[in-house]
Protein backbone atom coordinates (compact mmCIF):
# COMPACT_ATOMS: atom_id res chain seq x y z
CA UNK A 1 0.00 0.00 0.00
CA UNK A 2 1.44 3.32 -1.02
CA UNK A 3 1.27 6.24 1.38
CA UNK A 4 0.33 9.47 -0.37
CA UNK A 5 1.69 12.62 1.23
CA UNK A 6 0.12 15.35 -0.95
CA UNK A 7 -2.13 16.05 -3.94
CA UNK A 8 0.75 16.12 -6.43
CA UNK A 9 1.80 12.63 -5.24
CA UNK A 10 -1.73 11.41 -5.92
CA UNK A 11 -1.78 13.17 -9.29
CA UNK A 12 1.34 11.36 -10.48
CA UNK A 13 -0.19 7.99 -9.44
CA UNK A 14 -3.50 8.58 -11.24
CA UNK A 15 -1.77 9.88 -14.36
CA UNK A 16 0.51 6.85 -14.68
CA UNK A 17 -1.89 4.02 -13.69
CA UNK A 18 -5.26 2.96 -15.08
CA UNK A 19 -6.92 2.04 -11.76
CA UNK A 20 -5.97 3.81 -8.54
CA UNK A 21 -7.75 3.46 -5.19
CA UNK A 22 -7.13 5.98 -2.43
CA UNK A 23 -8.41 5.53 1.12
CA UNK A 24 -8.68 8.88 2.90
CA UNK A 25 -8.72 8.26 6.64
CA UNK A 26 -8.07 10.00 9.94
CA UNK A 27 -5.58 8.21 12.14
CA UNK A 28 -6.94 7.70 15.67
CA UNK A 29 -10.62 7.67 14.66
CA UNK A 30 -12.22 4.25 15.24
CA UNK A 31 -14.13 4.26 11.91
CA UNK A 32 -10.99 5.23 10.00
CA UNK A 33 -8.74 2.72 11.79
CA UNK A 34 -11.30 0.01 11.04
CA UNK A 35 -11.44 1.03 7.34
CA UNK A 36 -7.64 1.11 7.00
CA UNK A 37 -7.21 -2.30 8.65
CA UNK A 38 -9.86 -3.92 6.42
CA UNK A 39 -8.62 -2.15 3.28
CA UNK A 40 -5.12 -3.58 3.95
CA UNK A 41 -6.70 -7.06 4.24
CA UNK A 42 -8.56 -6.48 0.96
CA UNK A 43 -5.28 -5.42 -0.69
CA UNK A 44 -3.78 -8.86 0.04
CA UNK A 45 -6.56 -10.43 -2.06
CA UNK A 46 -5.91 -7.98 -4.92
CA UNK A 47 -2.18 -8.80 -4.92
CA UNK A 48 -3.00 -12.52 -4.77
CA UNK A 49 -5.01 -12.20 -7.98
CA UNK A 50 -2.14 -10.40 -9.67
CA UNK A 51 -4.24 -7.35 -10.54
CA UNK A 52 -2.33 -4.21 -11.40
CA UNK A 53 -4.55 -1.84 -9.43
CA UNK A 54 -2.64 0.66 -7.30
CA UNK A 55 -3.91 0.93 -3.71
CA UNK A 56 -2.96 4.01 -1.69
CA UNK A 57 -3.85 5.66 1.59
CA UNK A 58 -3.61 9.19 2.98
CA UNK A 59 -4.09 10.36 6.56
CA UNK A 60 -6.06 13.64 6.53
CA UNK A 61 -4.29 14.66 9.77
CA UNK A 62 -1.15 15.05 7.64
CA UNK A 63 -2.47 15.49 4.10
CA UNK A 64 -4.69 18.55 3.85
CA UNK A 65 -4.88 19.23 0.10
CA UNK A 66 -6.62 16.13 -1.31
CA UNK A 67 -10.09 16.07 0.28
CA UNK A 68 -10.98 19.70 -0.63
CA UNK A 69 -9.93 18.95 -4.23
CA UNK A 70 -12.64 16.24 -4.50
CA UNK A 71 -15.11 17.86 -2.04
CA UNK A 72 -14.78 14.99 0.45
CA UNK A 73 -16.37 16.13 3.71
CA UNK A 74 -16.13 12.99 5.83
CA UNK A 75 -13.66 10.16 6.31
CA UNK A 76 -13.05 7.30 5.90
CA UNK A 77 -13.79 7.54 2.18
CA UNK A 78 -12.41 5.33 -0.58
CA UNK A 79 -11.87 7.09 -3.92
CA UNK A 80 -11.57 5.19 -7.20
CA UNK A 81 -9.74 6.82 -10.10
CA UNK A 82 -9.93 5.28 -13.54
CA UNK A 83 -7.79 6.62 -16.38
CA UNK A 84 -7.06 9.77 -14.38
CA UNK A 85 -10.68 10.59 -13.49
CA UNK A 86 -12.55 10.13 -10.21
CA UNK A 87 -15.16 7.42 -10.92
CA UNK A 88 -16.61 6.54 -7.53
CA UNK A 89 -16.45 7.17 -3.79
CA UNK A 90 -17.32 4.72 -1.02
CA UNK A 91 -17.77 6.07 2.50
CA UNK A 92 -17.36 4.31 5.83
CA UNK A 93 -15.69 1.21 7.20
CA UNK A 94 -16.53 -2.02 5.37
CA UNK A 95 -15.55 -5.64 5.84
CA UNK A 96 -12.57 -6.79 3.71
CA UNK A 97 -14.91 -8.83 1.47
CA UNK A 98 -17.09 -5.76 0.87
CA UNK A 99 -14.02 -3.73 -0.11
CA UNK A 100 -13.10 -6.61 -2.43
CA UNK A 101 -16.59 -6.54 -3.96
CA UNK A 102 -16.05 -2.84 -4.69
CA UNK A 103 -12.62 -3.51 -6.22
CA UNK A 104 -13.99 -6.43 -8.24
CA UNK A 105 -16.96 -4.38 -9.47
CA UNK A 106 -14.60 -1.84 -10.96
CA UNK A 107 -12.63 -4.61 -12.64
CA UNK A 108 -15.89 -6.03 -13.99
CA UNK A 109 -17.01 -2.70 -15.41
CA UNK A 110 -13.60 -2.02 -16.96
CA UNK A 111 -13.06 -5.49 -18.40
CA UNK A 112 -16.47 -6.29 -19.89
CA UNK A 113 -16.99 -5.31 -23.49
CA UNK A 114 -20.55 -4.88 -24.58
CA UNK A 115 -22.08 -7.92 -22.87
CA UNK A 116 -23.19 -6.26 -19.63
CA UNK A 117 -26.70 -5.00 -18.96
CA UNK A 118 -27.44 -1.57 -20.42
CA UNK A 119 -26.08 0.88 -17.90
CA UNK A 120 -28.75 2.73 -15.96
CA UNK A 121 -28.32 6.27 -14.74
CA UNK A 122 -28.25 5.82 -10.93
CA UNK A 123 -27.77 8.58 -8.36
CA UNK A 124 -27.89 7.99 -4.60
CA UNK A 125 -28.56 11.01 -2.39
CA UNK A 126 -26.90 10.57 1.01
CA UNK A 127 -25.62 12.26 4.15
CA UNK A 128 -22.52 11.17 6.11
CA UNK A 129 -24.59 10.07 9.15
CA UNK A 130 -27.17 7.97 7.28
CA UNK A 131 -26.77 4.21 7.89
CA UNK A 132 -29.39 3.16 5.31
CA UNK A 133 -27.42 5.11 2.70
CA UNK A 134 -24.48 2.74 3.28
CA UNK A 135 -26.83 -0.26 2.97
CA UNK A 136 -28.07 0.94 -0.43
CA UNK A 137 -24.55 1.71 -1.69
CA UNK A 138 -23.30 -1.70 -0.54
CA UNK A 139 -26.25 -3.40 -2.29
CA UNK A 140 -25.48 -1.57 -5.55
CA UNK A 141 -21.74 -2.32 -5.29
CA UNK A 142 -22.33 -6.02 -4.60
CA UNK A 143 -24.55 -6.18 -7.70
CA UNK A 144 -21.96 -4.28 -9.77
CA UNK A 145 -24.22 -1.30 -10.41
CA UNK A 146 -22.35 1.92 -11.08
CA UNK A 147 -23.81 4.93 -9.32
CA UNK A 148 -23.09 8.53 -8.50
CA UNK A 149 -23.26 9.57 -4.86
CA UNK A 150 -24.34 13.07 -3.86
CA UNK A 151 -23.87 14.18 -0.26
CA UNK A 152 -26.81 16.56 0.19
CA UNK A 153 -25.45 17.77 3.54
CA UNK A 154 -22.57 19.39 1.65
CA UNK A 155 -24.46 20.40 -1.49
CA UNK A 156 -27.42 22.71 -0.89
CA UNK A 157 -28.30 22.91 -4.59
CA UNK A 158 -28.47 19.10 -4.89
CA UNK A 159 -30.56 18.94 -1.69
CA UNK A 160 -33.09 21.37 -3.19
CA UNK A 161 -33.14 19.46 -6.48
CA UNK A 162 -33.76 16.19 -4.58
CA UNK A 163 -36.71 17.70 -2.66
CA UNK A 164 -38.10 19.16 -5.90
CA UNK A 165 -38.01 15.71 -7.55
CA UNK A 166 -39.50 13.67 -4.70
CA UNK A 167 -41.19 16.15 -2.37
CA UNK A 168 -39.27 14.46 0.47
CA UNK A 169 -36.31 15.68 2.51
CA UNK A 170 -35.13 12.41 4.07
CA UNK A 171 -32.30 10.25 2.77
CA UNK A 172 -31.47 7.85 1.30
CA UNK A 173 -33.14 8.63 -2.00
CA UNK A 174 -32.19 6.83 -5.18
CA UNK A 175 -32.80 8.22 -8.67
CA UNK A 176 -32.88 5.41 -11.26
CA UNK A 177 -33.32 6.82 -14.77
CA UNK A 178 -35.45 9.65 -13.34
CA UNK A 179 -37.60 7.46 -11.06
CA UNK A 180 -37.15 8.37 -7.38
CA UNK A 181 -37.16 5.77 -4.60
CA UNK A 182 -37.28 7.12 -1.04
CA UNK A 183 -35.66 4.84 1.57
CA UNK A 184 -34.27 1.36 0.96
CA UNK A 185 -37.13 -0.19 -1.03
CA UNK A 186 -35.10 -3.22 -2.12
CA UNK A 187 -37.77 -4.99 -4.26
CA UNK A 188 -38.41 -1.80 -6.25
CA UNK A 189 -34.71 -0.99 -6.64
CA UNK A 190 -34.01 -4.56 -7.79
CA UNK A 191 -36.91 -4.47 -10.26
CA UNK A 192 -35.81 -1.17 -11.81
CA UNK A 193 -32.20 -2.32 -12.09
CA UNK A 194 -32.95 -5.86 -13.26
CA UNK A 195 -31.27 -7.43 -10.20
CA UNK A 196 -32.50 -10.99 -9.61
Amino acid sequence: MKTISNFSGLKSEIESNENVWLLLYKNGSSQSDCALENFIKAEAKVLEKGKNDVLCSADVNKVRDIHPEYKITSVPTLLHFEKGKLKNTVKGCHQPEQFNAVLEKAAFVVSTNGDEKPRKNVTVYTTPTCTWCNTIKRHLQENRIQFREINVAANQQAAEEMVRKSGQQGVPQTDINGEIIVGFDKPRIDRLLGIN
